[in-house]
């Protein structure tokens, strides 16, 4: 077997997981050819795990979460009350 190379993305190794499954599931792969494709399964789930924990570290590093609450406030504070600056 030939040593798998590093995918070039996510979605790259999410597509390779496709075709593996869809190779598995078809039940012509032979005995060796099914042990590699586990092996290069294995890795690849690892790849996608690690790429997932970096973006979501990434996210939370970014407190997007505050950064909502203050874009929710803002018009709150800005918008006059009502019947202000309205005379009759």
């Amino acid at each position: 077997m030939t040593e798998p190379t590093k995918p070039e993305s996510y979605e790259s190794a999410v597509d390779r997981l496709e075709a593996i499954i869809l190779r598995l599931d078809s039940g012509k792969a032979e005995l060796r050819e099914t042990l590699d494709l586990c092996r290069e399964g294995k890795l690849l789930v690892e790849y996608c795990k690690d790429e997932l924990d970096a973006v979501s570290s990434e996210l939370q590093r970014l407190d997007l979460d505050e950064l909502v609450r203050k874009l929710e406030a803002a018009p709150a504070e800005a918008a006059p009350e009502p019947g202000a600056g309205s005379a009759l």
